[in-house]
């Protein structure tokens, strides 16, 4: 494959280099992240090579050359750290082991050895926000006020329940008389204090009270926390995602979160997180951070899970002009921002904004992932859900950026939500049935073939059912189609790949009053337009452009691959069409 190949010949030179006395710099070779193609990967779920019904690390081993094949030059891998698995390996019990559900360290070191021999980069979350409570910080903590790790997690004596000021949602949560010190709460609902007998204190926890916060104002807890990341960067790790990374420090004082008016879904009052999360702090230990990853060879990143209510509030997470905190914050607005539809002058506005607004850091660009719904429900309607997301997928991989996807996402994999409290698995949905019913039907086994338990495993008890669909929408039947969503994904990342307008070229936005179309073209020698239909109706290119000859090199449908010119050419309804050209 010609993707292959080039990232086989970057590899060779950045080795030869230094022997030739030649620099990064001279060979024009940006970062080997500033062009990824991110496959999240959830290993309960990817492939289970033993025969339990869960997925491990050995099963995501033995499908790297499916990762090459669809042309994603990087995984990223949720936790498979020791984990009592409340919510699914974000509650570390130990951040240097591999938990034996997913394998061990031989394991792990093996993949990552196959990995590096097809030239695939391997990306580990890290949750540095808290822990376990069964992780031995905690347990220690816990146990006194006296404890080596009494301070590592943030502990508070609470307040008189008849203290001046208590909120009613306070007053919900008294022991031995006293209730948590103010109204903050816990991302799954209800308070985000615990009570802790043992210390009769109350402990925070922004997420389930099984996750305990740790106090990053301790330095004790930064050096262990950077311990652990040197760890696994020594054992050839190429990044980090880091999760609820905005969340490391509360507020000194403990003020109130402001109240917004009414109630959320799980019936506590609407909060703006003003004291609790986002503090100046965490910008200091990413400059740290950033320092540490620097330090080794190989341009290891640091992807950051960043929610911000505009694109120009990430400019802090690269560090501004700087640019020395995290090179890849993820931008949520496009894929699953407040208002969020299949709409192009909605992605319009949020990709021009990419371009001008991040002080010249790499955008990074995602629609899929396992807390949310897949899009491919989120955007269908119903009866062009493949269609659109062959116009999301181009949107997705022909952008100006580093491009993140989810596997399953490829196939056109559907959310399947559980249909019985019972069956739920995911304690978000387990507390909130039937108003939330957590995020299992995103996480479902991946779709390998139309075989048992869909190629997944041998076993029939799987951890989560795999999908009614899986005897059409899977890789093997898939590969076999030259119009399926997954043959038009390996079309474009190829595409990515290999033309030097796409993979380097500056983006500027065409015909950008049409409220159906979305177009821009990446400049180059050899330019590319990029042209995608969101109506139901046909749609008239008006770019501007003038073109001697066109040469199209991927369209969704058929009917576009002998068009003969940009301006008035036709795009069929939910259409995408890239084209080369010469003017």
């Amino acid at each position: 494959m010609r993707h292959a190949a080039r990232r086989l010949a970057a590899a060779t030179f950045l080795t030869l280099a230094p022997a030739l006395g030649l620099t990064a710099e001279a060979s024009s070779i940006s970062p080997w992240w500033k062009h990824a193609v991110v496959l999240e990967v959830y290993p309960r779920s990817y492939a289970d090579s033993n025969g339990d019904g869960v997925g491990d690390l050995n099963g995501i081993t033995s499908h790297l050359d499916d990762v090459v094949s669809l042309g994603a030059d990087t995984i990223w891998i949720t936790p498979m750290y020791p984990s009592p698995q409340v919510d699914f390996g974000y509650d570390i019990a130990d951040y240097q082991a591999v938990d034996p559900q997913y394998g061990s360290l031989a394991d792990f070191d093996r993949m990552v050895a196959e990995a590096k021999k097809r030239h695939v980069h391997v990306v580990l979350d890290m949750v540095m926000n808290h822990t376990s409570d069964k992780n031995p910080w905690f347990v220690d903590s816990a146990r006194s006020r006296t404890s080596a790790h009494a301070d590592w997690y943030v502990w508070n004596d609470g307040v008189d329940v008849n203290a001046p000021g208590v909120t009613a949602f306070q007053k919900r949560y008294v022991h031995d008389g006293k209730v948590p010190p103010n109204n903050w709460q816990s991302m799954f609902g209800g308070t985000a204090w615990e009570w802790a007998p043992s210390r009769k204190q109350f402990y925070y926890h922004r997420f389930y009270p099984q996750q305990p916060d740790l106090n990053w104002r301790n330095p004790a807890v930064e050096k262990a926390m950077f311990g652990a990341i040197r760890f696994w960067l020594d054992r050839g790790v190429d990044g980090f995602r880091l999760d609820a990374i905005s969340t490391l420090f509360e507020d000194t004082k403990l003020r109130n979160d402001p109240e917004r008016g009414g109630t959320n879904p799980h019936g506590d009052p609407n909060l703006h997180y003003a004291y609790s999360d986002k503090l100046p702090e965490v910008h200091d230990v990413m400059r740290r951070l950033r320092k540490l990853v620097d330090a080794y060879p190989g341009d290891r990143v640091l992807i950051g899970e960043t929610y911000e209510p505009t694109t120009e509030a990430l400019v802090p997470w690269y560090g501004g002009k700087a640019q020395d905190e995290l090179q890849l914050p993820m931008d949520m607005l496009p894929g699953f921002g407040w208002g969020t539809k299949f709409d192009a002058a909605w992605f319009r506005k949020h990709l021009e904004d990419a371009q001008v607004q991040l002080e010249g850091g790499t955008p990074l660009m995602a629609f899929d992932n396992h807390d949310n719904e897949r899009s491919i429900d989120r955007y269908g309607d119903g009866k062009h859900d493949i269609d659109r997301a062959k116009v999301l997928a181009a949107l997705l991989f022909m952008n100006r950026g580093v491009a993140m996807t989810y596997y399953g996402a490829p196939l056109g994999m559907t959310t399947s939500v559980p249909a019985r409290k019972e069956d739920v698995r995911d304690p978000v949905g387990i507390a909130n049935w039937p108003n939330d019913k957590g995020r299992d039907g995103e996480r479902t086994p991946m779709q390998w073939t139309a075989g048992p338990q869909a190629g997944f495993s041998t076993n029939p008890a799987t951890w989560l059912p795999v999908a009614t669909n899986y005897s059409t929408v899977n890789v093997a039947s898939e590969l076999k189609d030259p119009q399926s969503l997954l043959q038009w994904y390996r079309t474009l990342i190829a595409l990515r790949q290999d033309n030097p307008a796409i993979r380097d070229g500056r983006m500027v936005f065409v015909d950008r009053t049409n409220p159906d179309v979305l177009a821009w073209v990446r400049e180059g020698e050899v330019p590319v337009l990029v042209a995608m239909n969101f109506s139901d109706k046909p749609r008239v290119l008006k770019t501007g452009l003038e073109a001697k000859t066109i040469h199209t090199l991927a369209a969704s449908t058929p009917a576009l691959s002998g068009a003969a010119s940009l301006d008035g050419t036709t795009l069929p309804p939910f259409s995408a069409w890239v084209v080369s050209f010469t003017r």
